[in-house]
């Protein structure tokens, strides 16, 4: 089994010929909305575990790479006023060119015989639409699939002993099987490929920057999981 690591919304940066379109939206770009808070850091944190990582700094806003291109949602309301050669520049430079290299490793790894196990490190907001989440992590799985639910077993019952304070949930704030890249590769994938999404509060983040010691124990968590 080969590990491999990415990060869908990495950053908030705007491509600079698009920023006319994002005028006063800084407060936006740099909030929840424009990019998941400390993911990147944890992402790099976590690479040497990797056999194959990427990872985008590009603002979902511009398009969200973690959504189906038919989703309604994959152009923000800014980008949905591009214009048609517009939104189709975007969807060739960004995003099939970082979607394709991971799918690429993918197939390339699953027909040399292995299994991938592919973690998409993202964050939440701790408050959304005035209601408070309840969980310090979150797994994202598809529960119909066996090893995806043993792993995440075996993860959470880690990151228990790394953190007996620690609250994990499984599906949580969103469930694992709803639209995303995740969800596009399984059914690429059917076997050899898991596909998990670890979900971290945005609580403990603190310019753009996790804690050291929540990140080390997420890397141990996952590295005595993954070894077994």
């Amino acid at each position: 089994m080969k590990l491999l690591l990415t990060c869908e919304h990495g950053g908030n940066q705007i491509p600079k010929q698009f920023l006319p379109y994002f005028i006063n939206t800084k407060t936006t770009l740099q909030s929840h909305r424009g990019f998941d808070i400390g993911a990147l850091d944890v992402f790099n944190y976590l690479k040497p575990l990797s056999e194959y990582s990427n990872y985008s700094e590009t603002s979902r806003l511009l398009i969200e790479l973690n959504r189906s291109l038919h989703h309604k949602n994959v152009f923000s309301k800014y980008s949905k006023l591009f214009t048609n050669s517009e939104k189709q520049y975007v969807i060739d430079s960004y995003y099939i060119v970082y979607r394709n290299a991971v799918e690429n490793y993918i197939l390339n790894s699953i027909q040399k015989g292995d299994t991938i196990l592919h973690l998409s490190i993202h964050s939440f907001t701790p408050i959304l639409n005035k209601v408070k989440r309840t969980c310090d992590i979150g797994l994202l799985y598809d529960p119909s699939k066996t090893e995806e639910s043993e792993f995440c077993k075996t993860l959470k019952s880690n990151l228990t002993i790394e953190n007996p304070n620690i609250k994990t949930r499984f599906n949580y704030p969103y469930l694992g099987t709803a639209d995303g890249f995740t969800t596009y590769l399984r059914k690429q994938f059917p076997e050899n490929y898991l596909g998990i999404e670890i979900e971290i509060n945005q609580k403990f983040a603190s310019k753009n920057a996790m804690p050291s010691h929540l990140k080390h124990q997420i890397y141990s968590a996952i590295k005595s999981s993954f070894s077994k």
